[in-house]
């Protein structure tokens, strides 16, 4: 399968909200194991920070939704672990501090 191909099969994952297929599919299983074994089965974003943590999770860096043609683009993904993962898809935006006025 070319990448236009790709491209418009994973286009109709979307629209009938069946994206899960790409993933359980072998081109994505077969590249996710590479890429796991590529960067050592280790989280980049805590290696980045001086840390290890086993990487557990293939990330998209930009999403399968909005550039279906790199869905299978070794540089756009991203070995994290589960922790680096849940922090990338839901950013912790703080509340409006309280004050002696605000409480």
């Amino acid at each position: 399968m070319d990448s236009i191909e790709l491209s418009q099969w994973i286009n109709k994952l979307i629209q009938h909200h069946n994206l899960k297929a790409f993933y359980n599919c072998a081109s994505w299983e077969h590249l996710r194991i590479e890429v796991l074994k590529e960067q050592n089965n280790e989280c980049q974003l805590c290696k980045d920070k001086g840390l290890y943590s086993e990487a557990v999770t293939v990330h998209h860096i930009k999403y399968v939704r909005q550039q279906p043609e790199l869905a299978l683009t070794k540089n756009n993904l991203l070995c994290v672990c589960k922790e680096c993962h849940y922090q990338i898809h839901h950013k912790y935006e703080p509340k409006e501090q309280l004050n002696e006025e605000r409480w």
